[in-house]
């Protein structure tokens, strides 16, 4: 296997499948906010970083601005092809990117050996995305919320990119649902390794938002992994793993 996964905290990774560097979600300098303003809900890196060199692709799972970052995109060659939801393909083509291929849940991009394939995410309010990754050797998952998509088939993958906690709003109810959907993800996938995303990095939160949200889970409960032979990665940011 060769799959190379760097964190950068929030959903932001850098995956190196064979030769071929897809940065997905970054959210690598400036800071996070959701409209109205700060005061709802503002997200505060404690290291910025450059953007990574010699990417293939950039890969957005969702339209949202801890997903599609505005300052972060804008940093980003404009050349560089782009796999996006819809929502993430609006903002991209806004900021000035180029070369856009827009997907929804069922479709795939294909580039000589590797595929993509978007599954159906979180609706936040419009339908996301997850995505397959197949190189044909190597195989990942990811989908940042906890959402899955009842149409995936079975299958084996190397590695598992998912939140493994549960974060809710009153009201709401659980917008990441991490804890809740892993034992489902384990029996459709298979995982030989997943990486802990979504709710990790060296971050600080601030406004209304955040003082309302509600944690179910923990990355080290061991019981979530209860009879597998799954390892479970809390990663650090700026780490590199070796899958």
């Amino acid at each position: 296997m060769s799959i190379k996964a760097t964190y950068y905290g929030a959903n932001g990774w850098l995956i190196e499948v064979g030769k071929t560097r897809i940065l997905i979600d970054p959210w690598l300098n400036g800071d996070l906010t959701f409209p109205p303003g700060d005061w709802l809900i503002k997200g505060e890196l404690a290291k910025e970083t450059e953007v990574p060199s010699n990417l293939d692709f950039l890969l957005l799972t969702q339209g949202q601005p801890d997903h599609s970052h505005p300052p972060t995109l804008k940093k980003i060659n404009k050349g560089i092809p782009v796999i996006a939801s819809e929502a993430a393909s609006k903002i991209v083509s806004k900021i000035g990117f180029t070369k856009i291929n827009p997907l929804k849940p069922g479709e795939t991009f294909v580039k000589n050996n590797l595929s993509i394939q978007a599954t159906s995410g979180a609706s936040v309010p419009n339908l996301e995305n997850g995505y397959i990754i197949d190189s044909g050797l190597d195989s990942i998952y990811i989908e940042p919320h906890g959402f899955l998509d009842k149409k995936i088939k079975p299958r084996n993958v190397n590695l598992l990119i998912t939140p493994v906690i549960d974060f809710s709003l009153p009201l709401a109810g659980k917008f990441i649902k991490g804890k809740t959907v892993l034992p489902q993800l384990l029996r459709l996938f298979k995982p030989k390794t997943i990486l802990a995303s979504t709710t990790g990095g060296d971050i600080t939160f601030t406004g209304i938002i955040n003082n309302l949200i509600s944690v179910d889970g923990s990355v080290d409960d061991i019981s979530l992994l209860k009879d597998t032979s799954t390892k479970l990665i809390n990663p650090e940011t700026f780490k590199e793993y070796f899958i």
